[in-house]
């Protein structure tokens, strides 16, 4: 280890100055052991602790002028010793340099009665609290308590024998050097302590300590070895060595050691602790274990006054009122019982001269000795009186926000004009004030977009919501409340009028005696239009409006506004596109013949869009009956007008009287066309075209197609990715029929399928959208299973059975709109039908007259009988000179009277107007004027031209057989 120079005289023999000079030594460490004195407050500065060019270090042993004759001549650690001047209570106990002394008589292991140099050393260390000069008395051989400077420092003794070597070697010296007595004993301190190059020097200091010369100096050392091989530890000490004698009257040593680095951590420590204390520009004080302030900082007296040492012996009570001061008090003593230290404790008060109340933050913590037994509490205190006022500020700024989140969360959700009024009002009472009401424009709620007298704010308003968290009598001595859906209208010269008129918040003066202190009037502004008006009120004992609660209810209302006016915006394309989808569903119930028909639709509710759900019952000519249930994917006016569109080109093509499999194969065509400007041929076009395709212009829709006969009671279905139809036999139980979905329409490249059912009596047959079937809550297969489980009495009314199907399944969830068509067969009964095969030869025409005349009288249908046979003879010459095969006559009553002429020729008929001269041509239109309807289509076998009657007491006129004839020409 690198040597410490230091200064080294020497003395041939020990004198009194000597003594008195190491007694001195010992006075100024105990006074700098004290870690809390005053009077140690600066660094020493004696020549012990400066290190100069000597090799070895050393210090003179006789007076040198510096602090070591000063301590020992004056009551240097007085205040250490009496604790008088020491706010810690570190060194509050006396008797330190005399326990010292006593210490090192005890060191020397002198004989009693014998003359020790060690001893009349000794006898000049003035003991602490003693005048200089005055016998010592009894407090030589005081016993040094807890809290004494040895708690501080580390100070060793151990003597050294005539031989050189450790005879006696003390408790500290076991704790200092970590060495035992055992070990220590008969030890050679130069060779077990020095490091190898200092050893020679250290043999030759020993050799003249054991000559009888004092010496004191700052050493290096090691600690030896231990056993396991690892170096011991390097340290740092003052020793002061005092000649001695033995027994024997051999020369001998005693050494006291001082830990040097001890010292100097705790003179810095000195120093940090009074810059923080004497500089911190935060209150601080010390209390003792009484209570009462021991100490307090400059910063702490500027705040309430006087000196710092006029707060010496106050409690809390001289500076807090009784409350607060005995809720700190107890603090002050649970923290002093239990040690547990007190974070951000808040105290209020006041300052001398101020009615200001003040608020600090006190941090609490016990102050222990080093010994560990409390001496005290530190208190550690701010004033955050400012920062309360700005923590209030940005908690109420916090709060605000608060309220527009919860506002922007919860306002809104719904598209209904009442709900979102409500949804206000649930925000703000009572978080922002005590009652609050909601009025709208009247005008505005029955869909006028400029109300009447909108611009003076005397039109008829609606009172929409109102909410009170303290009474149901919102304005007590005030006007009359107004009820919750109740129309009226405020004064011209009323706050609210003038609100609605200039679009600005208006306070509204509270009544005399009345519940209300402070009312807000806030006009509810969407896209520069006033919708309404908001009030806001706060009740007596409430914090009146202020100029931040006005901002923050413009702001409320503003949003709630524009939620309110989407939902009137909303509520009127709703109705528009409901009323635009309702117009293209079939009107009333609708009939067909051999079919009880009974239908529903549910459109969804207020905040879901209008969707593409339709149905259709569409008669066919010979008493046949299409049956039409289709969805149109997507919502709103859109989806509603693509749904007309696709209806109206099924009714076309059901008047062309095609299959099912072509009607729908038509209608993929067409809905492939109407998201492209040029319509189908342009679809098909950009079909083969690769491009990224416009998912807003595609048109999609499932739909199944079903043509009924009445008279052989078979219908056939096409289907194009609708759900399947469902048939319920008499006595059998429901089942869906095996329709090959396919795609749906406006998909393309796909053929559709066509498949025969043949349905018995009194069967009911069930066509339905997705939306009776599945929602949010109950998967498509759960809902199939639900509604087949639903048709179980077929039996009963088909409107009952309806409504029980719709009462049976989840149809309220409001999701989807629900289209649900229900027809029960009832085939024409067979004397409702006359079917004759006719040879291909002249004769036919007049058997054909004859079998009708027959048919009709039997079916007392006599007034037709003119007028049918002229028609038949008609159709069935055309079939002999127009037509192929055999011919096939066949008559249907049922609400009407149809005729048709079965051939095999595949020539349509065609209706042409003859021209004057013309000896023929002019059968088809005669057919044209004497029938209700008439028409051709393709069969199979070849072609059918059909006419159709009404009945006579159906409430259609007859039209003249000859007034007919005599029309053509």
């Amino acid at each position: 280890m690198s040597e410490i120079p230091a200064k080294a005289t020497e003395s041939e023999d020990p004198s009194d100055g000597a003594r008195a000079e190491a007694a001195g030594g010992f006075a100024v460490a105990g006074a700098t052991g004290g870690a809390m004195s005053d009077a140690m407050t600066e660094p020493r500065g004696d020549a012990r602790t400066e290190p100069t060019n000597t090799p070895w270090g050393g210090a003179p042993s006789g007076p040198s002028g510096d602090a070591r004759p000063r301590a020992a001549g004056t009551p240097t650690g007085t205040d250490t010793g009496t604790g008088a001047g020491t706010d810690s209570g570190a060194g509050a106990d006396t008797g330190t340099g005399t326990d010292l002394g006593a210490d090192m008589d005890r060191a020397t292991a002198v004989p009693p009665g014998e003359p020790h140099v060690a001893s009349h050393g000794a006898s000049h260390v003035e003991p602490y609290g003693e005048p200089p000069g005055e016998p010592l008395g009894d407090t030589m051989w005081q016993s040094s308590p807890p809290g004494s400077i040895y708690d501080y420092i580390k100070v060793a003794s151990f003597s050294i024998g005539a031989d050189g070597l450790v005879d006696q070697w003390s408790l500290r010296a076991e704790q200092l050097f970590g060495i035992s007595a055992e070990r220590a004993l008969g030890m050679d301190p130069i060779e077990a302590f020095f490091e190898p190059d200092q050893r020679e020097r250290g043999q030759r200091k020993m050799a003249e300590i054991l000559d009888g010369r004092e010496w004191t100096g700052v050493v290096p050392f090691r600690v030896p070895t231990t056993g396991d091989g690892e170096p011991g530890e390097e340290g740092l000490a003052e020793v002061y060595v005092m000649p001695t004698t033995t027994e024997d009257g051999e020369r001998a040593a005693v050494c006291i050691v001082v830990d040097v680095r001890t010292l100097r951590s705790i003179e810095t420590d000195l120093a940090a602790s009074q810059a923080i204390f004497g500089q911190s520009p935060f209150g601080f004080l010390l209390i003792d274990t009484d209570l009462r302030v021991r100490r307090a900082n400059k910063q702490f007296a500027s705040v309430f006054g006087g000196n710092v040492e006029s707060h010496r012996g106050r409690t809390v009570h001289d500076y807090l009122p009784r409350s607060e001061a005995e809720r700190v008090a107890a603090t002050l003593r649970r923290v002093l019982e239990t040690g547990d230290s007190i974070t951000d404790m808040h105290v209020t008060g006041f300052i001398p001269g101020s009615d200001e109340r003040r608020h600090w933050s006190v941090n609490l913590y016990r102050v222990h000795s080093g010994s560990g037994r409390p001496i005290g509490i530190a208190w550690l205190g701010t004033d955050i009186t400012s920062r309360r006022a700005a923590a209030r500020e940005a908690a109420a700024a916090r709060r605000n926000l608060a309220l527009l989140n919860e506002a922007g969360a919860r306002i809104g959700n719904s598209l209904d004009l009442e709900t979102t009024a409500r949804e206000l009002l649930d925000v703000v009472v009572p978080g922002f004030c005590d009652l609050a009401t909601v009025d709208l424009y009247q005008g505005l709620l029955a869909g006028d977009e400029t109300p009447r007298a909108l611009a003076d704010g005397s039109a008829e308003l609606r009172r929409v919501a109102f909410a009170s968290a303290v009474s149901d009598a919102p304005f007590i001595g005030g006007p009359a409340p107004v009820a919750v859906g109740a129309v009226h209208h405020y004064a011209f010269n009323s706050p609210c009028a003038d609100a609605l008129r200039t679009a600005r918040p208006q306070q509204v003066p509270a009544e005399d005696g009345g519940l209300i202190q402070s009312t807000l009037a806030v006009p509810m502004v969407a896209h520069d239009t006033v919708v309404g008006l908001a009030q806001f009120s706060r009740t007596k004992g409430s914090e009146p409006f202020g100029d931040r609660d006005r901002a923050l209810a413009v702001e409320l209302a503003a949003r709630a506004a524009v939620c309110i006016d989407n939902a009137r915006l909303y509520r009127r394309e709703h109705e528009r596109a409901l009323i635009l989808q309702r117009s293209l569903l079939p009107p009333g119930d609708p009939e067909a013949s051999g079919l009880d028909i009974a239908c529903r639709y549910l459109p969804g509710n207020a905040a879901t869009e209008v969707g593409g759900d339709w149905f259709d019952v569409i008669e066919l000519p010979g008493h046949r009956t299409a049956l039409v249930v289709g969805d149109v994917m997507g919502r709103g006016l859109r989806a509603a007008v693509a749904m007309g569109e696709l209806r109206t080109a099924v009714r076309t093509l059901a008047l062309l009287d095609l299959e099912p499999a072509e009607v729908l194969s038509a209608l993929d065509e067409i809905a492939r066309g109407l998201g492209t400007p040029g319509g189908v041929q342009q679809a098909t076009r950009a079909a083969r075209q690769p491009r990224d395709a416009d998912l807003s212009e595609v048109y999609l829709a499932t739909c199944v197609y079903a043509v009924y006969d009445s008279v052989t009671r078979r219908c056939t279905f096409a289907n194009a990715g609708h759900l399947p139809p469902v048939l319920v036999e008499p006595g059998e139980s429901a089942l869906m029929l095996d329709v090959p979905p396919g795609m749906p329409l406006g998909v393309g490249g796909e053929p559709f399928e066509e498949v025969e059912v043949e349905l018995p009596e009194g069967a009911l047959l069930a066509l339905y959208t997705d939306g009776l079937v599945e929602s949010r809550d109950h998967p498509l297969d759960e809902g199939l299973q639900a509604f087949v489980g639903a048709l179980t009495d077929p039996s009963r009314p088909l409107e009952d059975v309806c409504d029980h199907v719709l009462n049976t399944l989840d149809t309220h969830h409001g999701e989807d709109d629900i289209a649900l068509l229900m027809a029960r067969v009832q085939g024409l009964p067979a004397d409702s039908v006359g079917d004759w095969t006719l040879p291909r030869e002249p004769r036919s025409v007049g058997r054909a007259r004859e079998y009708a005349r027959t048919q009709l009288t039997a079916w007392d249908l006599e007034p037709l009988v003119d007028t049918t046979e002229l028609l038949v003879s008609e159709l069935v010459t055309n079939a002999l000179r127009y037509g192929e095969g055999e011919i096939r006559l066949r008559l249907l009553l049922d609400r009407t009277l149809v005729c048709e002429v079965w051939d095999a020729g595949l020539v349509q008929p065609r209706r042409r107007r003859a021209r004057d001269t013309d000896e023929g041509g002019r059968g088809l239109q005669l057919v044209g004027l004497l029938s209700a309807a008439w028409g051709s289509r393709r069969t199979p076998a070849g072609k059918t031209v059909w006419f159709e009657l009404p009945l006579p007491d159906g409430g259609t006129p007859l039209t003249d057989p000859a007034e007919a004839l005599l029309s053509l020409f």
